[in-house]
């Protein structure tokens, strides 16, 4: 029976590689959805398979709405096929799943529910059952071969390792992510939903990620930088078909992509996803973020005047210098010091007028060995137990010599205070 085609409510991109198998499941559990297959549009990206993934997509085409874009494979371009596919989509709200995720039958109409008010601007993070990479659960997919996956849902929802990886994080905020100050380091592309205006208001995936992992992450940022709200929908759920991966593979990718996010968005709270991402503790990200605004608060009047000139006057010969942490004023004595403060506010009203980097120093714009003199003063104090070698280290990438100016208490690095 062919589907009549008429104004679709929400179009589904499902970017792929290679897995003409797992586009058949994911296709044929959205002809099961309860949401009418006229009232959603579907687009398979595909990004270069070789595989018969076009004659799979073409069989359902008297069941979907479906339609297939090939794009010449040239390495890993996700982010470029998903754009292409929500460039094909006819309907005004964006779902983006990855080839092989099972939809519940609900899924779509769950999405579509949460973005019934045509004033509220918000991005839906849907539930994404077994996907759990560290930890893959075993029996899944024999599940998935004689079970719908409401039938799997209902026979391991209980079970701690069926759970979403990201579900310890949305349960702490009793999965209000409202409450957390980073809700968007939650999006996933996996599942979730967006308006099509916001998404390409925010300009859509970032193509220059070339290598798995972030790109999801860092349009939500642009997302929730341009006002859009974020909620979790565990009524929108998948259930992830197990999969090959290497999970080393997988980190040393992210790790390379957040040097492309930080550059991207060299902001403090970014510099904080970095220096965490490098160390493999990306869950910490949001109590991190929500540790440093304590502080900036706490330290908002903090004036450095004083240390710094200090500091200078102890000096020889500085050379050229950079400060992090530089406050609202710093001595009428270093008139071309780079000045790096994280406080953005501070950073827009400074007292002297003198521009400032919006940075946190773990990972600053600057070249290796732009400046002679490194001096972090002790606005960057309360966070030194913290992040003190991170901090240290990127002085020392970017200059010559590092001076603690202010008080920080024992630093125990072998760095003494405006030595």
């Amino acid at each position: 029976m062919s589907v009549p085609v008429s104004r679709s409510r929400i179009s589904v991109v499902v970017p792929t590689y290679n897995r003409s198998a797992y586009v058949r499941h994911t296709l044929a559990n959205l002809a099961r959805q309860t949401l009418p297959p006229d009232e959603f549009d579907v687009i398979v990206a595909d990004d270069g398979s070789t595989d018969d993934t076009r004659e799979v997509v073409e069989s359902f085409a008297g069941k979907l709405q479906v339609a297939y874009h090939y794009q010449p494979d040239e390495g890993f371009r996700a982010p470029a096929a998903r754009n292409a596919g929500a460039r094909l989509a006819r309907s005004p709200l964006l779902v983006f799943f990855d080839a092989g995720v099972i939809p519940g039958p609900d899924c779509l109409r769950q999405h579509l529910a949460l973005h019934a008010d045509p004033q509220a601007h918000r991005a839906v993070i849907g539930y994404a059952y077994a996907y759990n990479p560290p930890y893959p659960m075993p029996g899944i997919a024999e599940a998935l071969a004689e079970l719908p996956p409401e039938a799997v849902v209902e026979r391991f929802r209980r079970n701690p390792a069926f759970l979403d990886i990201r579900h310890v994080e949305m349960a702490a905020c009793d999965f209000d992510v409202s409450r957390r100050a980073l809700p968007w380091t939650l999006f996933f592309s996996l599942n979730c939903s967006v308006r099509a205006d916001d998404y390409w208001r925010a300009g859509g995936f970032a193509e220059a990620f070339r290598k798995w992992g972030l790109e999801d992450m860092e349009v939500a940022y642009r997302l929730h930088r341009d006002g859009v709200s974020f909620v979790v929908s565990r009524d929108a759920w998948i259930v992830e078909s197990p999969h090959e991966r290497s999970e080393e593979a997988n980190w040393l990718a992210i790790q390379e992509n957040i040097d492309v996010f930080l550059a991207r968005h060299p902001e403090p709270v970014i510099e904080l996803g970095w220096g965490l991402i490098k160390n493999e503790l990306i869950w910490e990200w949001d109590d991190e973020y929500q540790r440093l605004t304590r502080w900036l608060d706490q330290i908002r009047d903090r004036q450095v005047i004083d240390e710094l000139a200090g500091a200078l006057a102890r000096m020889e010969d500085p050379g050229r210098i950079a400060v992090l942490g530089a406050g609202a004023a710093v001595p009428a004595t270093m008139p071309d010091a780079v000045l790096l403060e994280p406080d953005g506010e501070l950073c827009r009203s400074a007292a002297d007028d003198r521009q400032r980097t919006h940075a946190l120093g773990l990972r600053t714009p600057l070249a290796d060995s732009a400046v002679d003199t490194v001096l972090i003063t002790s606005r960057l104090a309360g966070l030194w137990d913290r992040w003190g070698p991170q901090l240290l280290a990127e002085g020392r990438r970017i200059g010559r010599r590092v001076h603690l100016t202010g008080d920080f208490g024992d630093p125990v690095l072998g760095l003494r205070t405006d030595a």
